[in-house]
């Protein structure tokens, strides 16, 4: 021990006993325990302090052990050998172990016999999070399951469990004369003025699920199971999740838990004001606003990022600032000021073990409360406090600002007219009338009181966004459209309420992009997903995807899979979209995101359908599914509704049969788990619709087996395939499988494209093909970019004929393939530039005009910034001469009549 240790732990004693009267008693009961402390630090002094047997004299012993407990706490804080972490880790630690010797003891003296087991205390605040105070109360829920609760043969299960309930309650609360264990607060349960003080797990699951309360959901993030049956707490809290974490984030809940603390900071008045008698929990500044601030961030964000739903307020700041929530610098000085404000807080209950959190009025008691902490006087506390207290109140300020909402639209026309002409309705009748209708709750979304009020906190920054767009009232008439399709408009109107910045993106979707319009209208939270700033970052590969799905994946059954699937998908889709609308990405870009998105998707879902299958079929030794992308998907192109090329291929010997409880020769095997892939990729759930899955392109088109062999495969291709198939080939690629099987399956695609052709035969027979395709699907208009003249479809006929008969540049992306080309002379460098044109006019249109008509005037100008043009005017003359210098190419490329002999194979 050095010299500075012995000294921190003697001032330590000595402030104890001269300002903490109720301390300074246990150390007179209890001089080892101080002599330790004094020889060998709190540590090795709470090393020996070991919990009590559960046996007769458990109220007496109990409450030795806490005294002996707080009384080492107490002096490893003060000689700061415990920082307050450390402290409120091993008060929560204590306050566990109590729960489970007082649960352990009601068990026995009840049923004698059994193991304790049936019954879970979940504690909630700072218990729930490890940070418990010297004197705090312990707010548990109390939860049990009539299947495994021990009780007497004659019992009712719900009267055993509450009789065991309030003896556990009582061994930790009843005064003696050796004081109380633990103040016990069972007020948070459920409607507690009519409910038991314990409830059966699935009548509880069933509450959380259908109607608790904005507070309610808040106290969760702080939860745990604490004591008792721990494997039912957690199945309690797992059931529960979808409460406490909402994908679908319900803003009326931050609106109740900022007036949460409004009614907090009314309530307390007294306390308000910083100095002599201030709450440092509830005041202005205090502790309770520093764990607002992190919990209104973790309701916000943590339903879509499982790494913020860190229990303790410092760990949930610091998971905040690493995910870019908040700034780092706040999550620092919170944190400091979060330490410093829970170090004062135990002063005040150290000296008389009071639940007390004010500073004291008088003089005297302040000045005890200031050199029990080491300070001079309690003017030197108020002082050190006073820039702490301040600081947080700003930083809580500006976040209940930031959530802060305006309203007063004039309800008087001629004010409302007014108001509309100013933000851009000019004239404003149409707005008027549409306005008055919500207002007179013209429609379903809007018959509500909640809803009506809902309606009035959003409608001055929706008139503003409204009026911003390039055509206000067609606008409106949008937004109107989507109401009116809501069964419920509230929580939508608060979420534009309380994000003013996602109200302007819906406008602009509502100007610009009639696909997102329609996807909002029919899953309108597809919008909160905007909230995370990070949808407006460059699109994630497959890897990146796969990574953000795999928390709790494991946890769901096939159909919630599928569901959950299916919203990962429609956000992503929808906040892509939502890049191209804002001119934040290259069009190019999103549609290679696009395609990795389809491959995660297919990635998760097929790894899900064969593991059913194979529960009930088994495996087929030295084989697996392969799925070979084609088209844009193996070209990495997708657009925005884009089908996917697939064909289904398996390894393996196609005699073989498989080996589970229902057995299946390998073709019926792979065929009929084919079929279920594709229903998984594309059957409508309640969640909506994935992808349509085209496999027209497999051997034999749709007349031939789902599935085939590799082999199969290989000789079809060789001896049977058309010229287009080995065409369509170029752009093949797996995106299913094992290495080793997706590598066999390119060795066989790169081997069929290095067959060596006659040049001339293979332009006749892609322009006989050309031909057909043009008959058969003729351009619908001139912005049909794919068809016609000079479009895409007739770039990648040109392209594909130059790569088979040149056996050069197979990479099956198309702007890859063209870099390659070029590089060998084998394209004019004005058709590669006129494919980058091209290709991004179709990703775009697809958004501003799927329908194939021209966008509309306020889409044009979009669509020619995104397409690297000044204009709608300009982008129109790129766009022909583009087209001519694809037409060019390809006439260069077919032969000038098609022959006369039958081609084709």
């Amino acid at each position: 021990m050095t010299q500075s240790d012995a000294s921190s732990r003697q001032s330590a004693l000595d402030r104890l006993s001269a300002h903490a009267p109720f301390l300074a008693r246990l150390a007179v009961l209890n001089p080892d325990d101080v002599a330790r402390f004094l020889s060998d630090g709190t540590d090795a002094a709470l090393a020996a302090v070991t919990a009590p047997a559960v046996d007769d004299e458990i109220m007496r012993t109990l409450r030795q052990w806490r005294g002996r407990m707080a009384l080492l706490l107490a002096l490893g804080d003060l000689s700061g050998e415990h920082d307050v972490a450390t402290t409120t880790r091993l008060l929560s630690d204590f306050a566990d172990a109590a729960c489970d010797a007082a649960l352990a003891a009601a068990f026995a003296e009840r049923v004698p016999d059994a193991e304790p087991q049936g019954l879970a205390v979940i504690a909630l605040g700072k218990l729930g999070s490890y940070e418990l105070n010297y004197s705090s109360d312990i707010d548990p829920i109390l939860i049990f399951d009539p299947d495994t609760l021990p009780r007497r043969s004659r019992d009712d299960p719900d009267e055993a469990a509450v009789r065991i309930a309030r003896r556990m309650v009582e061994i930790l609360s009843a005064r003696t004369g050796d004081g109380h264990v633990l103040r016990v607060d069972l007020r948070l349960r459920p409607h507690p003025e009519v409910t038991p003080i314990v409830l059966p797990v699935n009548a509880a699951i069933s509450y959380y699920e259908s109607e608790a309360l904005a507070w309610e959901q808040a106290a969760f993030i702080r939860s745990r199971a604490s004591a008792g049956d721990r494997a039912l707490g957690h199945r309690f809290l797992s059931a529960i999740e979808p409460f406490i974490w909402r994908r679908s984030l319900d803003f009326r809940q931050l609106k109740e838990i900022g007036a949460m603390s409004d009614r907090i900071r009314d309530h307390f008045a007294q306390g308000q004001a910083f100095g002599p008698g201030y709450d440092l929990k509830r005041g202005r500044g205090g502790i309770r606003e520093i764990e607002f601030f992190a919990q209104v961030h973790q309701l916000i964000y943590g339903g879509r990022d499982p790494s913020l739903r860190a229990p303790a307020t410092v760990d949930a700041l610091a998971a905040l600032a690493d995910a870019g929530r908040i700034e780092p610098d706040d999550a620092a000085r919170l944190s400091g000021h979060y330490a410093t404000l829970r170090r004062i807080e135990h002063r005040l209950q150290m000296i008389e073990d009071q639940q007390t959190h004010s500073l004291p009025t008088q003089e005297a008691a302040l000045d005890c409360v200031a050199r029990l902490d080491g300070e001079a006087d309690g003017a030197a506390l108020l002082a050190a406090l006073k820039p702490v207290v301040t600081d947080v109140g700003a930083c809580y300020d500006r976040l209940v600002a930031e959530r802060a909402v305006t309203t007063g639209l004039p309800r008087d026309e001629e004010g409302l007219a007014a108001q509309l002409r100013a933000a851009g309705f000019d004239p404003p009748d149409a707005a008027l009338r549409t306005i008055g209708a919500w207002r007179g709750g013209k429609l379903r979304a809007l018959r509500s009181p909640a809803a009506l009020d809902a309606l009035e906190t959003m409608l001055p920054e929706l008139v503003k966004a409204l009026g911003a767009a390039p055509d206000p009232d067609a606008t409106l008439m949008r937004f109107d459209k989507l109401v009116a399709g809501l069964p419920s408009a509230i929580n939508f109107f608060h979420l534009l309420a309380a994000q003013p910045a996602l109200a302007r993106i819906a406008t602009r979707i509502l100007s610009l992009a009639p696909t997102l319009a329609d996807a909002l209208g029919t899953r309108v939270e597809l919008i909160e997903g905007l909230i995370d700033s990070r949808a407006f970052d460059a699109p994630a590969n497959k890897e990146q995807l796969l990574a953000e799905w795999t928390p709790g994946r494991a946890a769901l059954d096939y159909e919630r899979l599928l569901d959950r699937v299916r919203d990962h998908v429609g956000e992503r889709r929808f906040a892509y979209g939502v890049q191209l609308v804002a001119g934040a990405t290259d069009p190019l870009a999103i549609a290679c995101g696009y395609s990795e998105l389809a491959e995660a998707a297919l990635g998760v879902l097929a790894d899900a359908t064969i593991a059913e299958f194979v529960a009930a079929h088994g495996r087929i030794a030295d084989s697996e599914l392969v799925v070979l992308a084609l088209g844009r998907l193996g070209g990495r192109a997708l657009t925005h509704a884009s089908d996917l090329d697939l064909i289904y291929l398996f390894t393996g010997d196609h005699l073989a049969e498989s080996d589970g409880p229902r057995p299946l020769g390998a073709t019926t095997y792979y065929n009929r788990l084919a079929q279920r892939v594709t229903g998984a990729m594309s059957v409508p759930t309640a969640a909506g619709k994935l992808y349509d899955v085209d496999t027209r392109l497999r051997p034999q088109g749709a007349q031939g087996p789902l599935v085939v062999t590799l082999d199969s495969f290989e000789r079809y291709q060789r001896e049977e395939a058309w010229t287009w198939e080995h065409m369509a080939l170029l752009r093949a690629r797996p995106v299913y499988g094992s290495d080793k099987a997706c590598g066999e399956v390119e060795r066989i695609v790169a081997d069929l494209l290095a067959i060596p052709r006659d040049p001339a035969k293979l332009a006749a027979d892609a322009a006989e093909m050309r031909d057909k395709i043009a008959a058969h699907k003729p351009a619908k208009g001139v912005l049909d970019i794919k068809g016609g003249p000079g479009g895409l479809v007739d770039l990648e006929f040109a392209m594909q004929v130059t790569q088979l008969a040149s056996g050069e540049c197979h990479d099956p992306n198309i702007s890859a393939a063209l870099g390659c080309m070029r590089a060998a002379g084998l394209v004019p460098t004005e058709v590669v530039e006129a494919h980058g044109l091209l290709a991004r006019m179709l990703v775009m249109l697809r958004l501003t005009a799927p329908e194939g008509e021209p966008p509309t005037t306020a889409a044009r100008q979009l669509v020619a910034s995104q397409c690297g043009e000044p204009g709608w005017p300009q982008l129109l003359a790129a766009h022909d001469a583009a087209r001519q210098e694809i037409a060019n190419w390809w006439a260069s490329i077919r032969p000038a009549a098609p022959p006369q002999q039958e081609t084709g194979k």
